[in-house]
This record gives structure tokens, C-alpha cells and sequence, in this order.
């Protein structure tokens, strides 16, 4: 079986992405799977920057390939905002319930609540160009949380095309229509381009 390895720790992730690679018939490895923590300083300025600097700079510490993202929540009329700070949007404790309470306040009154989800996919092979695809998910925030999946800014975020929240879809619903799914299908369409192979 082929091993796919994961620069998160983040539980959430790491399923999505063992559904998405399932067909794939890989194993997927996390951080959490190291003898030893690893913590790459996202500096990056977008999205792009961050994804790439976790997949090569663990990628060259092992010398393999490694899958990283970056994603975040960007709200129109907070010109973007959370964005790349998304994860720490209320804080370096990384808490959810502080970071759509937050969001909520920063809303209030607005008019504009369009948003969308950002995932950027950064694929490192040893001695190959790292590889970078970006999806979206577009929605609105809503003003209160709903239903109880998923996890961080998914109560807040209203899909019009499911007429639903995040957090109210089924796993396998959001993995239909995440960002996360959206940049994995362009991932996905990159590799069998390159004759399909994954790593």
C-alpha cells in the first residue's frame, strides 16, 4: 500500500483527507505519526507561501513525499479576513468557540456576509517541483452557529446550494463540496495529467 503523508495534526483534516484518498488506496500518515513533534512557522504572507514552506521543509527532513495545506476563511466585507490567520483568529490557544465568536462580533450589523473557504494543496516529491492547487467553497456567515459536524468556522457557514450549514452536512456531504474537495479534485485532475500516478 502506498503511504501518503499529511503535514497536520489536526484530526479534522486528517480524516477528510483519508476519505479523499481513499481510491487512491494510500495510507495516510500525520505529524502525529513522527517519534518526534515537528512545528513549521507558517510566515508566509498567503496561503501558497505557508503550504509550501510545511511540505518542503518536512519533505527534506525525511526525504519523502509530503502533502500540506493551508486554509482558512475569507469574508468579503472584512476584506479577507480571517484569511491565513484563520486558525488563530482569537488567539494562539486556536480555540473555535473564541474564533466564531469573534467572527460574529466583527459581523454584527453587516449586510455583506459573503465568505468562502480556502484550501491550498502544496504536493513535495523529492527531486520534483513542488506542486500547488487552490479550492474555494463559497457560502455566507450566518448569525449564530448551526448543527454539530464538522469543526472551526463550519456552524457559522451557510452553503446556499445545500440550503444548509456546514456543520449540518454529513461527512460525506462536505467532502462533496468543501474546499478541501475542491482543491483535492484539482490535485486529482494534475496527477492523472502526469499519467496518475499520487507519489
Amino acid at each position: 500500500m502506498r503511504e501518503i503523508f499529511i503535514a497536520s495534526n489536526n484530526k479534522g483534516k486528517i480524516k477528510e483527507f483519508a476519505d479523499f484518498f481513499r481510491e487512491y488506496d494510500a495510507d495516510v500518515k500525520s505529524l502525529a505519526d513522527l517519534p518526534e513533534a515537528i512545528d513549521v512557522v507558517e510566515d508566509g504572507d498567503t496561503f501558497e507561501a505557508n503550504a509550501v514552506k510545511k511540505a518542503e521543509e518536512i519533505g527534506r527532513r525525511f526525504n519523502r513525499a509530503v502533502l500540506a495545506d493551508d486554509s482558512g476563511l475569507e469574508v468579503d466585507s472584512l476584506n479577507g479576513a480571517p484569511g491565513i490567520y484563520s486558525a488563530r483568529y482569537a488567539g494562539e490557544a486556536k480555540s473555535d468557540e473564541a474564533n466564531n465568536a469573534k467572527l460574529l462580533r466583527e459581523l454584527d450589523g453587516a449586510a455583506d456576509r459573503r465568505a468562502r473557504f480556502v484550501c491550498v494543496l502544496a504536493l513535495y516529491r523529492p527531486g520534483r517541483e513542488t506542486v500547488t492547487v487552490r479550492g474555494t467553497a463559497e457560502g455566507e456567515i450566518g448569525t449564530e452557529l448551526h448543527g454539530e459536524g464538522g469543526f472551526g468556522y463550519d456552524p457559522l457557514f451557510y452553503v446556499p446550494g445545500e440550503k444548509r450549514f456546514m456543520a449540518e452536512l454529513s461527512r460525506e456531504e462536505k467532502n462533496r463540496i468543501s474546499h478541501r474537495a475542491d482543491a483535492v479534485r484539482k490535485l486529482r485532475e494534475y496527477l492523472q495529467q502526469e499519467g496518475g500516478n499520487l507519489l
